[in-house]
């Protein structure tokens, strides 16, 4: 594979990685901004709306058409959190040219579909058109209803508001369901044309051969902008509370849930990753083995290592009789770790996880571009043989170490009705 990042402008990168044996090529764009309550509901719809219409192809249909002419390309948007930050943009994917059966320059048409979705975008009188807008604004509120039934990923999301209260890391990345319902096209618009002048962007584009079409495109189109990009925090420890927070909700659920979140003031990410791994990440994990298994104290017990925000967190499926056993097994299992429990058979286990995980980098374009765009937000770039050596270079003194870092911070309760007698 060959790696190249270069600046197209003012805050603007370009990654291309080049690898022969795919078929297709894919391309993310993305906007980076800091989280804001006030914009990042129309953040959200003034980006969504680039994926479904732009000026040459006015329709939903009329796009998707084309795609389909395409031998199935795909444009679809983009919206993310990542620690402070929003991450908003186009993503497009689409086979390469020298696969077409009857010599189509796909990747030429391409270039003129993002083009046009991204700087000619389907908009009168200074407003997304309205067909367009609805559909999207319809499908993130279907998006916004759908997430409180998943229960697990809703308490998760509950935890994370919690213990990032007051910081942008606590804003969804969709804003407020009240914030999108009140949203209109001209809003969507406006917010669109400010990431455009004011947004970091990091551009990337996987391809089986180099080609220079969509850089070119890129800095000849962003040259027409006048830039002011504003600077985004990403990686900033949350502040650990002055007593622990315990939040409680119930709602019609059989089975509850409990998040713990721990924080910490360590930058070895690290050795807080191999903590999480041996703690609650795989099935021979202490929290598996033991709180789940050995002493049934739950359906499902795991942990999270979310170092750009210095935080911890386990969540659990569990009855509410069983909530506070279950708290204090988990609590008791960290102290394992905190005492310098660590087998050797649970270290390598660890790391043959790492090394499997890391293994599978590069067997799909999307998979380089979360590499390398994970490389960007922690500042910090290496391949994943590096990333995979480093790991293998944590002693268990440091293992320890980090594990003694973690504070309790808050608890989420996602608790179910208790019949009244």
């Amino acid at each position: 594979m060959i790696y190249k990042r270069s600046e197209l402008g003012k805050g603007i990168g370009f990654t291309s990685m080049v690898d022969s044996k795919f078929k297709s090529c894919v391309l993310a764009v993305y906007f980076l901004t800091e989280s804001d309550e006030k914009t990042a509901a129309l953040n959200n719809l003034g980006t969504g709306v680039l994926a479904v219409s732009n000026s040459r192809y006015p329709t939903y249909a009329a796009m998707s058409e084309k795609l389909s002419e395409l031998y199935g390309a795909s444009v679809g948007s983009i919206a993310k959190k990542k620690g402070d930050a929003q991450i908003l943009g186009l993503s497009a994917s689409w086979l390469d040219d020298k696969y077409a059966i009857d010599g189509e320059d796909i990747s030429g048409e391409m270039v003129s579909i993002v083009h046009d979705c991204l700087f000619a975008p389907n908009v009168r009188d200074g407003a997304y058109d309205s067909e367009s807008f609805a559909m999207v604004k319809k499908d993130l509120l279907d998006n916004i209803n759908a997430e409180f039934n998943q229960k697990r990923g809703y308490a998760i999301t509950r935890a994370v508001q919690t213990a990032y209260r007051g910081e942008p890391a606590a804003i969804m990345e969709y804003g407020s369901k009240e914030a999108v319902l009140s949203s209109t096209a001209e809003e969507a618009f406006a917010a669109y044309q400010e990431l455009l002048k004011t947004a970091k962007i990091e551009i990337y584009l996987v391809s089986p051969d180099e080609d220079n079409k969509f850089a070119d495109m890129f800095r000849e189109s962003f040259a027409e902008i006048e830039r002011a990009p504003k600077e985004v925090s990403i990686r900033s420890h949350s502040p650990l509370k002055a007593e622990v927070e315990t939040v409680s909700e119930e709602y019609d659920v059989n089975q509850c849930k409990a998040v713990l979140n721990f924080k910490t003031d360590s930058d070895d990410r690290y050795a807080l990753k191999m903590v999480s791994i041996i703690l609650g990440e795989l099935p021979f994990s202490k929290l598996f083995l033991n709180v789940r298994e050995k002493l049934s104290l739950c359906y499902y017990c795991t942990s999270r290592s979310i170092s750009i925000k210095g935080a911890f967190f386990v969540d659990c499926g569990v009855e509410r009789k069983n909530i506070e056993k279950a708290k204090t097994e988990i609590l008791a299992q960290l102290e394992e770790i905190k005492k310098g429990n660590i087998s050797d058979m649970e270290i390598q286990g660890s790391l043959m996880a790492l090394d499997n995980a890391v293994s599978q980098v590069g067997d799909t374009p999307t998979s380089y571009i979360t590499w390398y765009a994970d490389c960007f937000f922690e500042n910090d770039y290496y391949t994943p043989e590096e990333h995979y050596n480093r790991f293998r270079g944590v002693t268990k003194e440091r293992m320890v170490e980090a594990a003694k870092s973690l504070k309790l911070d808050s608890i989420y309760l996602m608790l179910n009705k208790e019949v009244q007698e």
